[in-house]
């Protein structure tokens, strides 16, 4: 079974309608022991860093959503999903997060003739790993991207971004006004700052392939 967590503040219908073209094994639950069991747990989410995190403590949902993540088994967070994995948010004041990867969240830079919030349809491409003297080397292809081509064009909104300590668990990046972090892997845990579930074809193939896993 697939668990779409709900908070109170998910993308949820659009999430669950993207998942259902590829199984009906899936719900929508705020249910601590379901997302407990879950075989696969997908966190969506649109809002203010803090409140998000308030409402999973609230409801109970932090301990299990952190079992989970250190289960081994395979989770996909989406936008707010993804920023609330890392240590800590300077949204409003510096918040902690659940801290399962070293990093911050960081506004967009003003200045840069650029609006804020980041909105609408940018490329993400495969990240390229940096290293020694001006040689680059691919890193191993993210499973969430196989069939998506270089480039593709996903939607985005957020005025955040994530900035990873560790920079190998970069799977693409994207350009606005600077090369941002928007997916993520480490081992089982994937994540992506964009919407997948609105990003049409591309998009798609993104859940589908998070799915098949």
């Amino acid at each position: 079974m697939i668990v779409i967590i709900d908070y109170g503040m998910g993308n949820l219908a659009s999430v669950v309608n993207a998942v259902k073209r590829y199984t009906n094994d899936v719900e929508i639950s705020s249910d601590a022991k379901r997302i407990a069991d879950a075989d696969k747990l997908i966190l969506p989410g649109v809002g203010a860093f803090k409140d998000a995190y308030y409402e999973i403590e609230k409801r109970g949902l932090r301990e299990p959503v952190l079992d989970f993540l250190g289960s081994g088994r395979h989770f996909l967070g989406i936008c707010l999903g993804l920023q609330l994995l890392f240590t800590k948010s300077h949204e409003d004041g510096e918040h902690k997060g659940f801290g399962v990867i070293k990093g911050e969240v960081m506004l967009f830079p003003a200045g840069k003739g650029l609006k804020v919030p980041h909105m609408g349809w940018n490329t993400v491409t495969e990240y390229q790993k940096p290293c020694p003297g001006d040689k680059q080397m691919k890193v191993e292809k993210c499973p969430l991207l196989r069939g998506v081509a270089e480039g593709a064009h996903m939607y985005f909104v957020h005025s955040y971004y994530v900035v990873p300590q560790d920079r190998t668990l970069i799977a693409a990046t994207t350009d606005y006004g600077l090369s941002f972090c928007s997916l993520i892997q480490k081992g089982n845990i994937y994540a992506a700052q964009f919407h997948p579930e609105k990003s049409q074809s591309q998009g798609l193939r993104i859940i589908e392939n998070f799915v098949r896993l």
